[in-house]
This record gives C-alpha cells, structure tokens and sequence, in this order.
C-alpha cells in the first residue's frame, strides 16, 4: 500500500474552478466515502479549503486509484474531466509525505506561512476518522503532519513571514479606506475564517462589530469573545446592516451568492457617496463580482489576493527556508522509520518460527529422556533458548537497521526466503498490530524519548504515535526510475519533470499494473506535472538510489 495525493489548488487551478471542486458538508461525506469505496483504495480523506481541495488515499495500484479519484472529483464538480485533468497534479508515496508536510507548514498555502491550514488538516483528519475512512497508514501521515507543522510555526517563525489571509486582506482594506480604527465592520458568517477575521478586527480597534449568520446562537457565541464593541444579528437583517457597514468580509461557505449587486444597489450600495471594502474570503464567492463596479465599492476575492503572497515571500526568505530544510528532515526520518517498521513483522515471524523449533527439540528431547531431572532439563531449555537468541540476535538487529535505507525492504524479504517463513505469518502480524490504541498527547519527534508538546491544547490533541510504531506499514519503496521506464508503465516524458536515479526491469513495469499511455481518462501528462511526484517500483529488482533534495 503507497500513499497518493491527488488535487487542485490555487497554484493550479484558477478560482473559478477551484469554485466547482469546492466540496463541503454533507457533499464532502459524500465524496470522501464514494472515494474510500472505489477500487484501488484503503484509505482516505479530504483536505476542503478555500483554496485547495487534495484527497489523501492509500492504494494499492498507482493508475487505478489516480483514475478513481479524479473520475469521482470529476463526477463530484460537475467539471468534465477534460477540463479538471489540466489543473490537477498527483505525488505518490514519498512525495507525497513530503507535500502533505509541505501542506500542513504552510508553504503551499496562498499566503505562505498561514497557520490555518493545521487546523484544516485536523478537521480532515477527525472527519476521516469519524467516518471510518481513515487507517494506520493515513492515519500516521496526518498526525506526523500535524507535528511538522507545528514543529515549522514554532521554529522558523514562518508566521511572519506570510500572515494569515484575513490579515492580508484587511491590509488590503485598509490600502482602500484607511487606518481600520473607527469603521463599522459586518461579518458574515461565524465559521474559523469568520472568526480569525473577527478576532483580527476586534484588536485593530474598529468602532462596531457585527455579526451575521444562518445559526443565530453561533453568531451570538462570536460577538461576545470580542474584545471590540460587538453584536450578532440575524440573517434576514443583514440588508440594512450592510448599508451601514464600511467594511464588509464574508465567509459563509454558502451555494450560491449571499450578496449580488442589484441587492446592494438597491441598499443604497454606491449610491450615498461612501467607500466601502468588501473582503469576499469564500469559495464558492458570497459576493456578486459586478459589486466592485459600484460607485465607491472596491472588492478583493482570493484572486485578487495572489499578488500579496509575493510580498510575504519576500518578507522572510530565511523563515520559509528554515521550514524547509524541516519538511526534508522531518520526511527523511519519517521514511526511514515507515522502512524499518516494515521489517518489523518479518522479524517476530522469525523468532515465532525459532520459538516453534526450539519447543518442539525440547520435547522431543524430553519424550527420548524420560529419566532427566527438572534442573538439568531447565538448564538445557535455558541454553538452547539463549543459543538461538544469540544467533538471531545480530541479523535480527541489522535487518532493522538495513531496512531504514533506501530500498531497504528488499530484506524482509530475503528473511522470509532464507528462513522458508510463511508468507501470511508476517501478515497476520502486522493485522494484530492494527488494535485500537488509547489516545495519547501528541509528543515532540526528536529520535529520544517522546516529550508532551505544552503547545498543543487538550481540544486539539490527536494521538501521534512513536517513531518506530508511528510510521509502521507505510511501505515506501526509493528506487527511481527512467525516462525510459515510465513511459512503459503510462507516464509520457512530458509528465515527469524529474524522476530518481536506477531502472527497473520491463517485467517489474508490466507488473505495476499498465503499460497504458492514459489512465482512464486522465491524460499521462497530468500525472505529475507539478512536482514530479511519481516513482515506478518494483518489489524486488529495483536498485536502489535517490535524489539527494527532497524538496
């Protein structure tokens, strides 16, 4: 089983079509369910923002479950796959770690460094785990995630170098209608975007905050954790707060336009000689495009926000490296642990098979002398015991640590074939590892003993396992491949910005299951075409090698 992501972003795709992929709610039960039960895949969850929709998956074949998914997100946008194939891009197995760390740091995000995102990635996890879509592999990617990035916050203060979108936009506002002190502010909606902009608004010192939303008691709720003067309203009052606002940002996650310009015009919108700033932070958009043609009404939407992530780049080139350089550390290890706990089922396959033998001599030994006293039989069981053990001992040891290298799975099963092991022994291992296990806080992953991370509140802490159980069963393989071999599994050179050294064999590559130049629908140069993700492997031929940057 390999990890897979599979989506579009604002990188990729323009608004408007990040608009249509937008899924929430009960369609993105929806989705996230139809995606875990399609063919191919194991796991899965959905990662839903205002500018990114990534499903994550565990699957079992590369192109079937590439082609699953993005048929479903098709399927799901109403987007006809011609069209969405050209703005989607695939990471497979370590690149695909990499780019959900990368995700979860912030460093993908509109605004690089926005903190936002850790939360997006918890609420994806809980959903998935509440849903029963996610498994041990899934669920270790995440929660290691989760770490990372709040290892790059708390690190590299990438924080500023890119602030939140909501802080971004506000300064936008302010380019528009002056310092924020002492305007009247609408917020629409009540959700974490709604709110972060509310807490943002409420230190800047504006005169009045209010509040609208569908769920009355949640903007309630909103208005008084406000330090600023603030109240909620109904949504049916919101016409006529709106004539009064200056400044209006909206995030309600709604169908359909919550704010069209005939609606505001008739309001009196453009018409009364004052400058207002609408902040439209929504996807699908609250506000009608055409508002900002008003007389006085200047209106900013995620695309209009694209250019300020230049300048937070710029702010702190330092910051954004340092979180770097932690995304390769941090995968690096990750990897390496997800390899050696691999072995791990092979090794205590071994030893059961070494206890079998060494229990069924002593009682053949027993039935041949009878007459043997009870010290001398558990002196002899004693040293045959600690005869076998030694000798088991030292490989046991080196397989381990030969596992964590790249390619290092080929010596589970060089175990498995010296020792004549039963293929499902390590298996039913591995499913009796699978048990549930107690919550416990999350831990700082340094390689020592885990230490609880202060940071975390209790609301928001997830189990993270320790390093050697953490990453168990990832299965990732290091071998690269040529130009030339992943043409024959389906992936035409255009496709492939860069891949890893080695080759596989052509039976290794009929092996991985096509030799197609399209996977069902989607065109081969889809596959990878943002960060030259996909690596063909083999399960025993590969030679081993990897690229020296992860990034």
């Amino acid at each position: 089983m390999s990890i897979l992501v599979v989506g579009l972003s604002h990188r990729s795709a323009p608004v408007t079509v990040l608009e249509r992929a937008a899924v929430a709610g009960d369609d993105l039960v929806k989705l996230l369910h139809a995606v875990h039960e399609s063919a191919n895949v194991a796991e899965a969850a959905i990662v839903s923002t205002c500018n990114r929709v990534e499903i994550y998956a565990v699957v079992d074949k590369f192109h079937g479950g590439v082609s699953a998914i993005s048929e479903l997100l098709a399927l799901h946008s109403g987007i006809p796959m011609d069209d969405l194939s050209r703005h989607l891009y695939v990471h497979y197995e370590e690149r695909a770690v990499q780019h959900v760390f990368a995700v979860a740091c912030g460093l993908e995000s509109m605004v690089v460094g926005e903190g936002q995102i850790l939360g997006q990635i918890r609420q994806a996890f809980r959903l998935a785990q509440e849903e029963g879509t996610l498994g041990r592999d899934l669920h270790d990617v995440l929660q290691q995630s989760l770490r990372v990035g709040k290892r790059a916050h708390h690190e590299t203060g990438i924080d500023k170098a890119g602030a939140s979108l909501v802080s971004v936009g506000l300064e936008v506002a302010a380019r528009h209608l002056g310092p924020l002190a002492g305007v009247r502010a609408l917020v629409v909606g009540a959700g974490s975007m709604s709110s972060l902009a509310a807490a943002t608004l409420s230190r800047s010192g504006v005169r009045e905050i209010v509040v609208a939303n569908r769920t009355h008691e949640r903007a309630v709720r909103l208005a008084e954790s406000l330090e600023a003067p603030s109240r909620a309203i109904e949504l049916a009052r919101l016409d006529a707060e709106i004539a009064e606002a200056d400044l209006v940002v909206s995030c309600t996650g709604a169908a359909g336009l919550v704010m069209t310009a005939a609606r505001l015009a008739a309001r009196g919108v453009g018409s009364d000689g004052r400058r207002r700033f609408f902040l439209d932070l929504a996807l699908p958009h609250d506000v009608d495009r055409a508002a900002g043609d008003l007389p006085g009404v200047e209106l900013a939407g995620l695309d209009d926000l694209r250019t300020a992530q230049e300048a937070a780049e710029a702010i702190g080139p330092e910051a954004v490296d340092a979180a770097r350089r932690i995304v390769c550390e941090e995968v690096e290890a990750f990897l390496s642990a997800a390899r050696a706990a691999a072995v791990a089922p092979t090794v205590v396959a071994l030893r059961s098979k070494a206890a079998e033998v060494v229990r069924a001599e002593l009682n053949r030994l027993a039935g041949r002398l009878p007459e043997m006293d009870d010290r001398v039989r558990k002196e002899i069981d004693q040293t045959v015991r600690r005869v076998v053990d030694k000798l088991l001992h030292a490989p046991t040891v080196r397989v381990k640590e030969l596992a964590a290298a790249p390619g290092g799975d080929s010596y589970a099963d060089a175990l498995r074939e010296l020792f004549d092991l039963d293929p499902k022994a390590p298996e039913a291992v591995a499913r009796a590892d699978m048990r549930e296990e107690e919550p416990v806080a999350p831990v700082a992953w340094n390689g020592s003993a885990p230490e609880v991370d202060p940071g975390c509140a209790e609301a928001d802490c997830v189990s993270i396992p320790s390093p050697a159980e953490g990453a168990r069963g990832v299965g990732v393989n290091e071998a690269g491949a040529s130009k030339a071999a992943m043409s024959e599994v389906g992936v035409s050179e255009a496709g492939v910005n860069e891949v890893g050294v080695g080759e596989i064999s052509v039976q290794d590559v009929q092996a991985h299951e096509t030799q197609s130049t399209d996977v069902r629908g989607v065109p081969a140069e889809t596959v990878n075409a943002q960060a030259a993700s996909v690596r063909a492997v083999s399960a025993r031929d590969a030679v081993a090698g990897r690229e020296g940057d992860v990034t």
